[in-house]
């Protein structure tokens, strides 16, 4: 019964992917016939790889369905069960009556935030790619490795913070207009080559690694928060995960400017 149910859930996930990326097949068609008015080099090799597109995205969303979301939130649940943080001896003034408890018991969950974005951010093929180019067009200069640290702490402190708003209750605005703030201020005294890629950084982070994890653990996280609200404080976490990476690689090509007489041209082309 098991293998049955895996089964109907790969279909149902294969057609629900299949009509998701039918707009994307429909519109190179058309450009590609109507357009450009050419016939379609190695058309077998292109639907092969299309039809394992599709496979791989189907296969992709039930993991997500079966593995990431359910243990990303049962992380989150056990790591901020009441039970969990106040002991074997819990007070009922400060933690059943309904109300928030402080931010100090919440050490190994601000924590877990911090190492899961961390961590999330390093394996996301996305951002592998962005920092491979990066390097390739700045002859070097920029370290793909060190791009993607830099990349990582941003995240592992956006998502940190990220916890400490839900467990705080503070309102997600004041939070995102000051890091904006910051983040001008920094883009006005950045070297100008560095300013795009950081603002991309901020993108490739919350990609098919990052992304379903953080929704789960604030999901997971806001449940079990006295006086949470799921919409409300169990989302938001990518919001953080996308502005801290600015910053955190603004900062890193500023200390690389400071420390490090290598700096790349900002008409840099790659190596022939």
């Amino acid at each position: 019964m098991a293998k049955l149910h895996y089964i109907d859930i790969i279909f149902d996930s294969l057609f629900i992917t299949l009509m998701g990326i039918l707009p994307i097949i429909l519109v190179f068609a058309f450009f590609q016939w109507a357009v450009i008015r050419k016939k379609l080099p190695h058309w077998k090799k292109l639907l092969a790889g299309m039809g394992m597109v599709v496979l791989g995205l189907a296969v992709f969303i039930v993991g997500l369905e079966e593995c990431i979301f359910p243990l990303g939130t049962s992380m989150a649940q056990q790591l901020s069960d009441p039970a969990f943080l106040m002991g074997d001896s819990p007070s009922p003034d400060s933690l059943f009556d309904g109300r928030r408890i402080g931010a100090e018991f919440y050490v190994e969950v601000i924590l877990f935030g911090f190492l899961i974005g961390f961590a999330t951010t390093l394996a996301e093929p996305a951002l592998i790619a962005v920092a491979l180019k990066a390097r390739e067009i700045s002859t070097g200069a920029i370290s793909a490795l060190g791009l993607r640290m830099a990349v990582a702490l941003g995240v592992g402190v956006g998502v940190a913070l990220g916890v400490f708003r839900i467990i705080e209750g503070t309102p997600i605005q004041y939070y995102i207009i000051t890091g904006y703030i910051f983040l001008l201020v920094q883009t006005y005294f950045a070297t100008k080559f560095i300013v795009p890629l950081a603002y991309d950084s901020g993108g490739v982070t919350t990609s098919t690694v990052t992304a379903p994890l953080l929704v789960a653990l604030g999901l997971g996280l806001a449940s079990n928060v006295p006086d949470s609200s799921l919409l409300l404080d169990g989302f938001g976490l990518i919001a953080f995960a996308s502005l801290f990476p600015m910053m955190s690689v603004l900062a890193y090509a500023m200390i690389q400017k400071r420390f490090f007489s290598r700096v790349p041209d900002s008409r840099a082309k790659p190596n022939p």
